[in-house]
């Protein structure tokens, strides 16, 4: 999967230009732009930060299974939280728990 594509549609589809999206993630935006192209392969950092940064998940920008495609989760929506929302929330939690155990990193007690 071409990961600067699926940054480059990710980028748009949170309407963020390049210069505001390397604000959010403190990824220069000449960096970025190599990215995007091709010309620089992102590190798993930026890639988190990127998908903080435009509502999408690792396993999205980098095309591997997805947490969601394997997760199951049922909750109750209180003082007016959305579900999709929360939902989302968990997901990006999981898929960072995820990261973590792929790259050895204990959790912490």
């Amino acid at each position: 999967m071409d990961v600067g594509a699926s940054i480059e549609r990710a980028r748009a589809a949170a309407g963020l230009s390049q210069r505001v999206l390397a604000d959010r993630t403190g990824i220069s935006q000449p960096t970025l732009s190599r990215i995007i192209s091709g010309d620089r392969a992102a590190k798993m950092p930026e890639i988190v930060s990127i998908a903080w940064a435009t509502g999408h998940t690792v396993a999205q920008l980098t095309g591997a299974q997805t947490v969601a495609d394997r997760a199951q989760c049922v909750a109750r929506a209180t003082n007016g939280s959305g579900m999709e929302d929360m939902r989302q929330a968990l997901l990006h939690f999981l898929e960072l728990d995820d990261y973590l155990a792929e790259q050895a990193i204990p959790a912490a007690n």
